[in-house]
């Protein structure tokens, strides 16, 4: 597993605005195959970022119910 940093983060998201799919960071390069997939690749550094800094992801669960008559 890598360790990540903020500044992969940032090359993420900057490639992502700016519709590209190659990421270079520290003299490698990565390119995605789609935007979902580097879309995935933000939400994994943002969670592993959060982890290590011992901050929790805050999770949303909605309910509905309908009775039916």
């Amino acid at each position: 597993m890598s360790t990540y940093t903020p500044e992969h983060l940032q090359a993420l998201r900057e490639a992502l605005a700016s519709g590209e799919h190659r990421v270079t960071y520290e003299g490698k390069s990565i390119e995605y195959r789609s935007v979902a997939d580097l879309k995935a690749a933000i939400t994994e550094v943002e969670a592993t970022l959060a982890r290590e800094a011992g901050t929790r992801q805050s999770r949303q669960i909605r309910v509905t119910t309908h009775k039916a008559l």
